[in-house]
């Protein structure tokens, strides 16, 4: 792919962002193109360094602020006639509510899908609670001469230890994996704000 063809299709898949954002983004990319050719690359070669078009674009839309996308969306691109003005206020309230039942339900969904590493996190900190009491009171029965009671809850400190540190890489996976599932929710939900409509 040549450096025209990668800046028009990245042009055509960011033409829904504000047109200043495009600009830029498309001369920041240009002069990339153009510094990995003065190092010695073939167009080609410069154009595959920076990766793909889906790549590039995904990037963009992680690092743009979702309330910015839809301040672009939402900002009329010619004034509204009065019976525009007027169906809107009329519609108002049928449409307000569908809009804050659609936010409720992205809210939900999001605190269910953390609501799960958080649960996993405090199964972790409950056995490496539960450990480290053992722990605690284990040389009093000791020293107390109940040594079958000492030797159980020793065996009982190192299982609970043990299962601490696999609750650990699990909730440690966990958060990891909903850290990305939550950047592709986000960038699902960015992406219909990248598209321009067709008039």
């Amino acid at each position: 792919m040549t450096k025209n063809q990668f800046l028009a299709e990245l042009a055509g898949s960011l033409s829904g962002l504000p047109e200043e954002d495009v600009k830029e983004r498309l001369e920041f990319f240009g002069e990339m193109i153009d510094d990995n050719m003065d190092e010695g690359l073939t167009e080609e070669q410069a154009v595959a360094k920076i990766g793909s078009v889906e790549s590039v674009v995904a990037q963009i839309l992680e690092d743009t602020p979702l309330a910015r996308l839809v301040k672009e969306k939402i900002r009329p691109k010619r004034r509204m006639a009065a019976w525009e003005i007027v169906l809107l206020a009329v519609g108002s309230p049928l449409w307000i509510v569908l809009l804050a039942a659609v936010l409720v339900i992205v809210l939900a969904v999001y605190i269910v899908i953390w609501s799960v590493a958080i649960s996993i996190w405090s199964v972790f900190v409950s056995l490496a609670a539960c450990a480290a009491a053992l722990t605690a009171v284990t040389p009093g029965f000791m020293i107390a001469g109940r040594t079958l009671e000492g030797v159980i809850f020793i065996a009982a400190t190192l299982v609970l230890a043990g299962l601490s540190i696999f609750a650990f890489y699990g909730a440690k996976k966990a958060t990891d994996g909903t850290v990305w599932l939550t950047k592709k929710i986000a960038l699902a939900i960015k992406k219909p704000f990248c598209r321009k409509e067709n008039r």
